[in-house]
C-alpha cells in the first residue's frame, strides 16, 4: 500500500507533516503518511507496510530479518481511556522505545510545543478507535518508534521516525 497523492488530508495531519515530514521512501529522519484503508484491515498489517516503504531499498539491502529484529508492539492505548498521546508515550515501558520518545516529542527543540500539539490533534482525535506504537529499527545502528492511528472514518495515519 502507497499513500495517496489524490486523498485531501485534513488540517491537523498537514501540520504533522510539516513538523515530521511528508511520506516519502527516505529510510532516515521521520514521515507521516495518511491514507484510507479497508474495513477490517488489521491496523498492524498497515504499519509494517508503510515501515516497509518509509525504509525503501534499505529494507533489501539489509534484509527483513534485520529491520524486522527490533520490531515489537510496545503500547497500544486500552479502550475507554481518556487520549493523551504525549502523556501515553512518555509511559511507555519498555526501555529501549521509552528512550526514543523524547526524540520523537521533540523536546530538546523549539518546536516541542507545536510537535506535541499536531501529535495531539491527530491521535487524541475521539474518531481514533485504535492507537498502536511500536519499536522499530535495524538491530544495529537504526532505532525509533512507527505510531498508528485509526480513525472510525476508516482514515489510518502512521508516523515513522528513524535515526541512528
Amino acid at each position: 500500500m502507497c499513500p495517496s497523492s489524490d486523498q485531501p488530508l485534513s488540517a491537523a495531519v498537514t501540520v504533522l507533516q510539516a513538523i515530521y515530514g511528508q511520506p516519502s521512501q527516505a529510510g532516515f529522519g521521520s514521515a507521516v503518511f495518511d491514507e484510507l484503508i479497508q474495513s477490517g484491515t488489521d491496523l498492524e498489517s498497515i504499519a509494517l507496510q508503510y515501515y516497509q516503504h518509509f525504509v525503501g531499498n534499505l529494507w533489501e539491502q539489509y534484509g527483513e530479518s534485520a529491520w524486522m529484529s527490533t520490531w515489537k508492539q510496545v503500547y497500544v492505548r486500552p479502550n475507554g481511556i481518556q487520549s493523551n498521546i504525549v502523556a501515553e508515550l512518555k509511559a511507555i515501558a519498555d526501555p529501549l522505545a521509552a528512550e526514543y520518545v523524547p526524540i520523537l516529542l521533540l523536546t530538546e527543540t523549539d518546536d516541542q510545543t507545536r510537535a506535541q500539539q499536531a501529535l495531539a490533534t491527530v491521535f487524541n482525535d475521539p474518531q481514533v478507535t485504535d492507537l498502536r506504537v511500536y519499536a522499530i529499527g535495524d538491530g544495529a545502528a537504526m532505532s525509533g518508534l512507527l505510531l498508528a492511528g485509526r480513525r472510525t472514518t476508516g482514515e489510518a495515519t502512521i508516523l515513522v521516525s528513524l535515526l541512528d
